[in-house]
């Protein structure tokens, strides 16, 4: 973690460090992070889905969202796009190397999440119950 004494005088900072205001990663982050990016980047790392089971996969998603979350990745170079030649047509998505190298580490940030969301709800309560009782 960046603190003050890593930071000195005269030293120009990395365009490319997302604790720079002018880093142009912060628009790629907030991709990777969004509520949707992350979880259609780890939905596909076990294979490629198309788009109605990307829906029906990530549960609260509307189509809109999800065709915007999908555009965006495929813009970013982190899903791939196959139109397959079926009738309908139907569109097939699938990580990239790229999506690949960046589904990894949010797959185990999600885990996390699964693993501690209780823990954090009940510490919410307990600063809630804290903060509203009063001296």
């Amino acid at each position: 973690m960046l603190n003050s004494s890593q930071l000195t005088a005269g030293k120009p900072r990395d365009p490319c460090d997302a604790f720079n205001s002018d880093c142009p990663g912060r628009e790629v982050l907030n991709h990777l992070t969004s509520r949707w990016g992350l979880l259609v980047l780890v939905a596909l790392r076990d294979g490629p889905l198309r788009f109605y089971e990307l829906r029906t996969l990530i549960d609260g998603i509307s189509e809109k969202m999800l065709a915007q979350t999908l555009r965006t990745l495929v813009r970013d170079g982190l899903l791939s796009r196959e139109v397959l030649p079926t009738v309908p047509p139907s569109v097939r998505y699938e990580l990239t190397p790229l999506g690949e190298g960046a589904a990894l580490p949010l797959e185990a940030m999600l885990a996390w999440v699964r693993q501690n969301a209780l823990t954090v709800f009940a510490a919410q309560e307990e600063h809630d119950r804290r903060t509203t009782a009063g001296p």
